[in-house]
């Protein structure tokens, strides 16, 4: 599904009403867990966390007027979508995230490079995001996309 927001409580109010709180409380976890310097907006019409242009003046190699992306909140069809870059740039992390995953949920894992859905909106594991989050520093990623990411 595809939201047209200026903000983030924008995108949050356009959304299924059930959906709402959830996005909420993923936000306000994500903002107190990431580590300072990831900024929250609206990019690719999803809640994002990103890296500035302040920070980083490059921007995202694929339209440099956009900042780095790092993390996005988005509400789709069937599922509300955290989309990681770190979980995708970076093996040791997808493999923690992986292998911490059952025990937060009892529900089987739905993920693809960097997508992690959740389809069971009671069953979202609220503290393996938290942690997911203070995985990495805004620099880490810097380093990380430009000798993984940004090569390609």
């Amino acid at each position: 599904m595809k939201y047209e927001a200026s903000t983030v409580e924008e995108y949050i109010s356009q959304v299924p009403e059930e959906r709402q709180e959830v996005l909420q409380k993923l936000c306000k976890i994500i903002k107190e867990t990431l580590p300072r310097g990831f900024e929250e907006g609206i990019n690719y019409n999803m809640i994002g966390y990103y890296v500035p242009h302040s920070k980083y003046p490059e921007g995202y190699h694929c339209d440099p007027k956009l900042p780095l992306p790092f993390l996005n909140l988005a509400s789709q069809k069937n599922s509300i979508n955290l989309y990681h870059s770190g979980i995708y740039a970076k093996k040791e992390l997808h493999d923690w995230f992986v292998a911490e995953y059952p025990k937060y949920s009892k529900r089987k894992l739905d993920m693809g490079k960097s997508c992690i859905r959740f389809k069971k909106l009671d069953d979202i594991p609220y503290e393996l995001i938290s942690e997911l989050c203070t995985k990495m520093t805004v620099d880490e990623w810097i380093s990380i996309y430009e000798s993984v990411v940004k090569k390609k």
